[in-house]
């Protein structure tokens, strides 16, 4: 008898414990960060593997995927899935890793963008570099991950402000240093929180 008392306080204790994980449903805009499945290993092949699979992806503002990106959301999410754990926002992105030339850019740095007044020192957009003057982001004024190049849109030179790079030339070291202290961030386990999914509706504005 003793030994299915305490079985069944168990059960009882399980059965609350599961009764507390009460999943969000889907609210725009979702603060909530959730970090990315890890996939594959820091390689640039896999940048373009991952960049493929998310081309043509919508732009929803605080996602960072799988199925809708905002730009940080999805530097976010590259490197996360291969391992490499950075800030969510641009802002912090920017404070990360080793600073580098406009000139020195390499297939999956990453281009800090700021406001068109040049003066600004605020960072308000995230790109991945492709080579030859094109990078890939997700673009608020075109509401999806895209690929741009700078002679063609000439508006994004006029706003780069740095670049980093967080993976090395040859692959084997990670530059995780930080320029300035970074902000706490706080992860969201996936059981509790929803983000958005291919069939939900877009919002009206891509900021809000």
């Amino acid at each position: 008898m003793k030994l299915i008392f305490i079985l069944i306080s168990f059960m009882l204790f399980i059965s609350g414990c599961s009764q507390k994980i009460v999943k969000q449903p889907y609210h725009y805009p979702n603060y909530s960060i959730i970090k990315p499945d890890i996939t594959c290993k820091p390689k640039r092949k896999n940048i373009q593997k991952l960049l493929l699979s998310y081309l043509g992806k919508p732009y929803v503002w605080a996602e960072e995927g799988p199925d809708a990106f905002d730009c940080s959301g999805l530097t976010y999410n590259i490197y996360g899935k291969m391992g490499i754990d950075i800030p969510r926002t641009a802002s912090e992105q920017a404070k990360m890793g080793k600073h580098i030339s406009f000139a020195n850019l390499q297939y999956g740095d990453l281009i800090f963008f700021g406001p068109s007044n040049r003066h600004s020192r605020r960072i308000n957009h995230v790109g991945i570099y492709l080579g030859e003057g094109w990078f890939a982001h997700a673009s608020s004024s075109d509401r999806k991950v895209t690929i741009s190049h700078f002679l063609k849109e000439p508006q994004y030179l006029k706003r780069v402000r740095l670049c980093r790079r967080y993976l090395s030339l040859n692959e084997r070291a990670k530059y995780m240093r930080c320029s300035v202290p970074l902000k706490k961030m706080k992860i969201v386990d996936k059981r509790y929180t929803t983000p958005w999914k291919a069939g939900m509706q877009l919002p009206r504005k891509a900021v809000p």
